[in-house]
């Protein structure tokens, strides 16, 4: 059973990605709503982080490959206290440290700038062989959207991760069906994730990705999994918590106004 605080934070988490989209009159929703239980999850009970010391040599790593999603990472850092929330309304104000893609040498707490996407899950890699090499405890996660993997270099790094045996990479897909302007299966068909994965050699969960309870269970498998990487395939919907805003591209890259805020605030509460 997950604690019902985790479930209001989510809640909260939702509230702030909104209300910063909303006050930078641009942003990320869509797929901001439908990656908040996974981030939660990781921040909250998974990762072996500090926000007092933000750069523990032994700290887990997390990767946000799909970096236009950066609300709901800013959101998740300033909850776990690595800055005052009270920051959060500069999202993509000029000088602000919350830009519209990670940057990790102006935010504490960030492993990796990202935002051209399918790179990420090549940083894992390199950060989870470097943990390998130096004897390091560590783990890195990384999340990608079910629209980057389109990219061919997530299936070479997903080639390297098996080839060197880096159980210590946990690669998420937000697996959400809809990107930019449309749906997935429209525009470049990416299932079956999961077999395609596993023919390159991962270790594959499939979990409902909005179920913390089921998340968090996948993130335990995947640390007890030895030998391979592994990937979560967590089914999702895009715009998460936001009837009018869920499955629907048109809210991959837009601001809500005041009207609309008010509406999914209410739905969200």
């Amino acid at each position: 059973m997950v604690h019902t605080d985790l479930s209001a934070l989510c809640r909260q988490l939702r509230q702030d990605v909104l209300e910063m989209i909303h006050a930078a009159g641009s942003g990320h929703p869509g797929g901001s709503l439908s990656a908040v239980e996974i981030l939660t999850a990781l921040y909250f009970e998974v990762m072996k982080v500090d926000p007092a010391n933000p750069s523990d040599p032994d700290r887990d790593r997390f990767i946000l490959s799909k970096g236009h999603a950066a609300p709901i990472l800013y959101a998740v850092l300033a909850r776990k206290g690595y800055f005052d929330p009270a920051m959060l309304p500069t999202l993509r104000s000029l000088g602000s440290p919350l830009q519209g893609h990670p940057h990790m040498h102006m935010l504490p707490g960030l492993d990796c700038s990202s935002g051209s996407l399918g790179q990420g899950l090549s940083v894992a890699n390199g950060l989870a062989f470097a943990a390998k090499k130096l004897n390091k405890p560590y783990r890195t996660y990384c999340l990608m959207g079910d629209g980057e993997v389109q990219e061919g270099q997530v299936w070479e790094a997903a080639m390297t991760a098996a080839h060197f045996g880096l159980d210590n990479v946990c690669a998420i897909v937000d697996n959400n069906g809809v990107q930019l302007d449309g749906t997935t299966a429209e525009i470049m068909g990416v299932e079956p994730l999961g077999e395609k994965f596993r023919a390159f050699g991962w270790h594959v969960i499939d979990c409902d990705g909005h179920d913390l309870t089921a998340v968090l269970a996948a993130f335990q498998e995947a640390a007890q999994t030895k030998g391979k990487p592994t990937v979560i395939v967590a089914k999702t919907v895009k715009g998460k918590g936001v009837s009018f805003m869920e499955n629907q591209c048109g809210w991959h890259g837009k601001a809500p106004n005041k009207d609309e805020l008010a509406a999914a605030l209410a739905e969200i509460v």
